[in-house]
């Protein structure tokens, strides 16, 4: 993987993004503001399958709220994520933390889709419903969790060497 990330850092595209110092920074902040609209999107999901939020709204207009900005956001994030891999490609195939958050976000994208596609039906049926069962609220617990280590991990590429010490890939 180092020599695909050590030929990706000398392509044009890899050294145009590399040569103009802002965009980088700019990358990283669209994609920091990304990961927040995803994150809320979900938690305000979340807080209403688990009974704490939007309680008076059928948990269909919620989903049709929030799901929106969840899979824009997604999308947002996979273009700037991907750029700066471009960008930085040693730095990111380097980091174990790299690793893991994909290895998550995609879990995390499996686990979203199939409990938006699992939760149609009952929506259909009732108007304020469905109560969930306590699987599914255990199941959305632990995606928040997913979520918040996705976060956490998305911090420490720039720290990985100081947050796995001798399990860093570096």
């Amino acid at each position: 993987m180092l020599e695909f990330a050590e030929w990706l850092q000398t392509t044009p595209i890899s050294v145009a993004i590399q040569s103009v110092e802002w965009i980088i920074p700019l990358l990283q902040s669209i994609h920091i503001v990304m990961i927040g609209v995803v994150f809320i999107s979900i938690l305000m999901v979340a807080l209403r399958v688990l009974g704490h939020v939007r309680t008076d709204e059928s948990f269909a207009t919620v989903w049709a709220r929030f799901a929106p900005w969840m899979w824009t956001g997604l999308v947002v994030m996979a273009l700037t994520g991907l750029t700066l891999i471009v960008g930085e490609p040693i730095r990111e195939f380097t980091a174990l933390s790299f690793w893991l958050k994909m290895t998550l976000i995609a879990v995390a994208v499996v686990t979203t889709v199939a409990f938006g596609r699992s939760i149609r039906p009952a929506t259909l049926v009732a108007a304020h419903g469905p109560e969930f069962s306590g699987g599914i609220k255990v199941a959305t617990v632990v995606t928040l969790a997913i979520w918040i280590t996705i976060i956490f991990l998305g911090r420490a590429i720039a720290y990985d060497t100081e947050v796995w010490g001798s399990l860093s890939l570096h």
